[in-house]
């Protein structure tokens, strides 16, 4: 079943705007998509998938613009992010706004999630898909990777200096005007998204801090946070601790302890919302599946490991379950489609 994606009014309406700007008709288009405009101010609007996806696909065509997402992120400054972007103005280092973004973002979108990380002599932000983006991975991550760079270069005050910007796919002919907006370097084709900062910057005492406003916006924040969780289904939040966690799955057990419940009470929530732990695992892997093989940076072998499967062969089994193909043929099909597609 496709889940609706959640994302503020706000961000909807910089996203129609852009398109306006190049003379679109945008009231005819939106009928064509029945797309009903809700009220900028509104925190909290959901959407079948499909229909964002086509709004995408459609904004990117109108415009003709190969970099579209780049123009609604230059948009969503600091201030733009609710109380969330209070409290990142407020926070008192860049890892403090860092953390806070990475718990928080939920706020204001699920189609990513932020995870903080240090590797070797950096910092990282790294931005993790909730769902398979596709042809709409490009403009999406544009947007919210240049969005959240925005927040950072602001708390920061100009002191983000040595800041890279990693992206999954590859460069094309904007990257000059690409750098030119995140205003550092920026690399393709790597193995991640995000952004990466030099370890020694993010310790470092900020000039706009303020610990009260900080922790006043917190609570806002938190109490927020608590309401939206009270709404998710709880099949909805084990995918989420899946997916934030898929280097290796929670079991059963830990999935239950996780949320407070023992294992046969978390089997029985579960069972209400007609599913199960192993439903949800199975759909997870399907998706990473999907991928790790579209990146092409990954062997079968090495997909089937990092998808929690002792043996390569009840992978194939279960790609075979569910795509008709095993990954082999779908690596060769996926191919041979690339190859006869025209220029």
């Amino acid at each position: 079943m496709e889940k609706d994606i959640a994302l503020p009014g706000f961000y909807l309406h910089q996203l129609i705007d852009v398109v306006a700007s190049y003379g679109v008709d945008t009231h005819a288009w939106l009928q064509q998509l029945q797309l009903s405009v809700p009220a900028a101010d509104d925190n909290a609007i959901s959407m079948p998938w499909s229909q964002f996806r086509q709004l995408v696909l459609d904004a990117c065509e109108l415009t003709g613009e190969r970099s579209f997402g780049l123009l609604v992120g230059q948009r969503l400054l600091v201030n733009t992010h609710g109380i969330l972007g209070y409290a990142a103005m407020n926070s008192g280092t860049i890892r403090q706004g860092a953390e806070l973004v990475e718990k928080f973002l939920p706020l204001r979108t699920d189609l990513v999630t932020i995870r903080t990380e240090v590797e070797q002599s950096y910092f990282r932000l790294r931005f993790i898909e909730n769902r398979e983006l596709q042809d709409i991975q490009k403009p999406v991550l544009e947007a919210i990777v240049l969005a959240i760079k925005n927040v950072v270069d602001f708390i920061a005050v100009g002191n983000a200096s040595g800041c890279v910007v990693a992206f999954p796919f590859a460069e094309d002919e904007d990257a000059i005007f690409l750098r030119s907006q995140f205003r550092c370097d920026v690399q393709y084709q790597q193995d991640w998204s995000g952004i990466a900062l030099p370890l020694y910057l993010v310790d470092q005492p900020l000039a706009m801090a303020n610990a009260g406003s900080f922790r006043d916006a917190l609570t806002i924040c938190q109490a927020e946070l608590e309401k939206m969780a009270s709404r998710d289904s709880l099949a909805d939040r084990v995918e989420k601790l899946m997916l934030n966690n898929n280097s290796s799955f929670p079991t059963l057990e830990l999935t239950a302890r996780y949320f407070h419940m023992t294992p046969r009470t978390l089997h029985r929530h579960l069972q209400q919302e007609n599913t199960s732990y192993k439903d949800i695992l199975e759909n997870v892997r399907q998706r990473l599946a999907i991928k790790y093989l579209d990146s092409g940076k990954m062997t079968v072998q090495e997909v089937a490991y990092s998808l929690g499967y002792s043996e390569v062969a009840n992978f194939r089994r279960a790609f075979k379950r569910w795509h008709g193909v095993p990954p082999s043929r779908y690596l060769q099909e996926k191919s041979h489609s690339l190859e006869e597609k025209p220029d």
